[in-house]
C-alpha cells in the first residue's frame, strides 16, 4: 500500500505548492482551486493505475481535460490554445491560458516531461477512445512531422498580424472564436489522421504544435521512463505497444522518438519481467 501511495502523494505535493505560490503571487484563490482539482485527480488515476485499473488514465483524461475545455475554456472564455497563450503574454495579461502554458507546456515538462499529452490533453482525451491505442505500424511518417512546426509558425503569425498590424477591435471576443473553431479543426484532424493511419495518436505525431514547447523541455525531464537492460528478456512487448513509437529499450535521453513519451505507462503494464519502471 506504501508504495502504491508514494507516487501519488509526491504528485500532490507539487500540484499543491504550485496552487498555494500562484494563488499568493496572483492574488487569485481560482488558481488554488484550479490546481488543486488537477492535482487532485492526476494523483487518483496514478493511484488506480498502481492498483491495475485498466481505465486509470481515460478517467484523468475525462476528468482533467472536460475540466480545462468546459469550465476553463468556455465557461470562463479563455482561449487556452497557442493562439490565446501569444494573445495574452504580448498584451502583457498574466491570465489563465499563460498560466497554463508556464506550467503545463514550458516549465513542467523539466520535471514530468511529456505527461500533459498523457493525462491531461482535452484532444487526446476524445484520440484516445479511438479503436487504434496500439499503432498498425510503428514506421513514422517523418515529412509530416514538419506539419506541426509550420501550424506554430502560422498561428503566432496570425497572433502578431491581428495585434500590431490590423490592429484588430475586439480582439478577446475574436481569441474566444478561434479557441472554439480551433478545437473543432483539432478534433475533426486528428479523428481524419486515426483512422487514416489506423494510428490514435498520429495526430499528436504530425500536427500538434504544443510539440514544439513540449519537446525540448522533456528531452530534460526528471521523471522518465527506464528499463533494467539485465531483467529485460528482450520480448519487445513494450516497444509494440508504445503509442508514440519511443525506444523504450533505450534508456538513454538521446533515445529515437525519446521526447515524445507521453507517460502513459502501458510499457510498465504490460511488461512480464517487471523491468520497466518510471
Amino acid at each position: 500500500m506504501k508504495e502504491q501511495l508514494k507516487a501519488p502523494i509526491m504528485i500532490f505535493s507539487v500540484f499543491l505548492i504550485i496552487a498555494i505560490i500562484l494563488s499568493y503571487l496572483t492574488e487569485e484563490i481560482f488558481l488554488l482551486f484550479n490546481f488543486l482539482y488537477i492535482g487532485s485527480f492526476i494523483s487518483i488515476g496514478i493511484y488506480l493505475f498502481n492498483t491495475n485499473n485498466k481505465y486509470s488514465r481515460n478517467i484523468v483524461q475525462i476528468a482533467v481535460g472536460s475540466y480545462l475545455l468546459i469550465y476553463v475554456g468556455l465557461i470562463l472564455n479563455n482561449n487556452i490554445l497557442i493562439s490565446g497563450f501569444f494573445y495574452y503574454l504580448l498584451i502583457g495579461v498574466f491570465q489563465a491560458a499563460v498560466i497554463h502554458f508556464l506550467i503545463a507546456k514550458i516549465l513542467g515538462p523539466l520535471i514530468f516531461g511529456r505527461g500533459w499529452c498523457g493525462y491531461a490533453c482535452w484532444t487526446a482525451m476524445i484520440l484516445d477512445i479511438l479503436p487504434y491505442k496500439t499503432p498498425k505500424t510503428h514506421i513514422r511518417r517523418k515529412n509530416l512531422g514538419y506539419l506541426r512546426y509550420a501550424l506554430f509558425i502560422l498561428i503566432v503569425t496570425s497572433v502578431l498580424i491581428l495585434l500590431y498590424y490590423l490592429k484588430t477591435p475586439n480582439l478577446d471576443n475574436l481569441m474566444f472564436l478561434l479557441f472554439i473553431v480551433g478545437n473543432i479543426i483539432y478534433y475533426i484532424v486528428g479523428i481524419i489522421l486515426a483512422y487514416l493511419f489506423k494510428d490514435n495518436r498520429a495526430f499528436c505525431k504530425y500536427v500538434c504544435p504544443i510539440c514544439t514547447f513540449l519537446k525540448p523541455a522533456s528531452y530534460l525531464s526528471i521523471l522518465r521512463v527506464k528499463v533494467n537492460l539485465e531483467k529485460c528478456n528482450k520480448c519487445n512487448a513494450c516497444v509494440e505497444i508504445c503509442p508514440m513509437d519511443v525506444d523504450i529499450l533505450d534508456s538513454k535521453r538521446n533515445r529515437k522518438n525519446g521526447t515524445e513519451c507521453i507517460m502513459c505507462l502501458e510499457c510498465v503494464k504490460l511488461c512480464p519481467t517487471n523491468c520497466i519502471k518510471m
